[in-house]
């Protein structure tokens, strides 16, 4: 999605941070686990000869569906972890191995952690177990001394990492407003922090996908608080690589409208007709000036 990586890094061609934490956040069945593959796809194919630890909390990935996703099996290892302690554990020891190699022995490499929200701690397990209805109160503790020690080990290792998280609504808030579970670990420990919601997109009655609404809510890279749309079908299609562009493009001069439809060249054509074939009305020169376009609109200064 080429404006989701002008949200994420200000740069239509541009993409997460290659050595910081990128949180991914949003209620249940946002698309979180749909962008954390399509980012480790897309890592994958730019580095044949790269790797990724997929921390998996949910047993929400299996053989099928990253199979169906087109990510090579031979270079993604799924590690099933249960509690903080756990992931600290494992991450830390895969980090220290990676740092240890020589620079010419060290393979591409990126860490997902889907997701945060489903962790559990060894205290919450054992009061569970002893049947103590007790409330955790270590549990955000855990997560903010696991990220202090990972976040510097992977920014050395120059490793990037995706974070999934659940939100949640604020409670008493005066304005209707979102938190990420777990306390505030992951928000100073990523870099960047997606929120994502949705809404419904048909075509006529059929349900045919979701608009992806995607909010900037910490980002070191880009404006904090932009926001964007991007749209994911349930077909084979998957994300569209093109939606938001025309808005963008609007905003800044590069597309013009006359009434409902939009002027390219002499003549003018419904924004519907120019998503169905979108190679044929953005070409190279309207890229071009759509990148500056996007770098006015998510980055800072001139």
């Amino acid at each position: 999605s080429y404006i989701f990586n002008g949200l994420v890094s200000g740069s239509i061609f541009g993409g997460v941070s290659g050595n910081k934490i990128t949180a991914i956040a949003g209620e249940s069945s946002t698309g979180k686990t749909f962008f954390s593959l399509a980012v480790v796809k897309n890592f994958l194919d730019s580095n044949p000869d790269g790797y990724c630890l997929y921390f998996d909390t949910e047993a929400a990935v299996n053989k099928s569906l990253l199979t169906d996703r087109g990510i090579d099996l031979n270079r993604l290892v799924v590690v099933n972890v249960v509690t903080i302690e756990d992931f600290r554990s494992k991450a830390l020891k895969a980090v220290d191995i990676y740092l240890k190699k020589s620079d010419a022995e060290r393979k591409p490499c990126m860490f997902v952690l889907d997701s945060l929200g489903m962790l559990s701690t060894e205290k919450e397990i054992t009061d569970a177990l002893n049947d103590k209805q007790v409330r955790d109160m270590t549990k955000s503790q855990l997560i903010k001394g696991a990220f202090r020690v990972l976040t510097l080990k992977l920014g050395q290792a120059s490793v990037p990492m995706i974070v999934t998280n659940h939100t949640y609504d604020v409670i008493g808030s005066y304005v209707p407003a979102k938190e990420m579970g777990g306390g505030t670990g992951l928000k100073y420990a990523a870099s960047t922090i997606i929120y994502l919601g949705k809404k419904k997109e048909k075509d006529g009655t059929e349900l045919v996908g979701n608009i992806i609404k995607c909010e900037a809510k910490k980002s070191r890279l880009t404006k904090e608080g932009s926001k964007i749309e991007t749209r994911l079908f349930f077909d084979d299609r998957g994300l569209d690589k093109y939606y938001g562009l025309l808005e963008l493009g609007e905003q800044y001069g590069v597309f013009q409208r006359v009434g409902n439809r939009i002027k390219v060249g002499e003549s003018s054509v419904y924004p519907k007709s120019i998503l169905a074939n979108p190679e044929k009305y953005f070409t190279e020169e309207v890229m071009a000036k759509l990148e500056e376009a996007a770098r006015q609109e998510f980055t800072y200064g001139n």
